[in-house]
């Protein structure tokens, strides 16, 4: 048997960060074609936050968004922070949740297409390079049919 591949295949990445509404818990989960893609994009703190940082990945922006967060920053304000004088914000994909439940997101206008952030009671979603918003439509559906 001969097995085909292609190396001009592409592979999307969509991940999601949430809390438990009962336990207050949070996690953080991530999917992609990437390498090692749970080395550089998912990254929590229980009791704190949850992020993940996707798109064209910046490792450091999981562990200085922590560290504001810890600081006392919202999720907005963080991902604003954290973007300032970034010339490559434009390409990258960040979302947020910390323990009180609020929540923020950013999609860079570069991030390769489909792409795309929902943001929802208790969980935030992104991706991108996928085939249409339905993936996200159906992460966010599946979250919240199983409280």
């Amino acid at each position: 048997m001969k097995l085909k591949y292609s190396l001009s295949m592409e592979y999307g990445t969509f991940s999601m960060v949430a809390r438990c509404p009962k336990t207050l818990a949070l996690g953080v989960c991530v999917a992609s074609g990437s390498l090692a893609v749970g080395s550089a994009v998912p990254h929590i703190e229980p009791d704190l936050g949850a992020l993940a940082v996707q798109g064209y990945t910046n490792y450091l922006y999981g562990v200085s968004g922590l560290r504001l967060l810890r600081e006392g920053y919202s999720p907005q304000e963080v991902i604003e922070r954290l973007l300032k004088d970034d010339d490559l914000r434009e390409m990258r994909q960040i979302i947020i949740i910390d323990s009180l439940g609020r929540r923020a997101a950013f999609t860079g206008n570069k991030t390769p297409e489909w792409k795309g952030h929902i943001i929802g009671e208790d969980y935030v979603a992104a991706g991108n390079l996928l085939m249409s918003s339905r993936v996200l439509e159906e992460m966010a559906k599946t979250f919240e049919s199983s409280k």
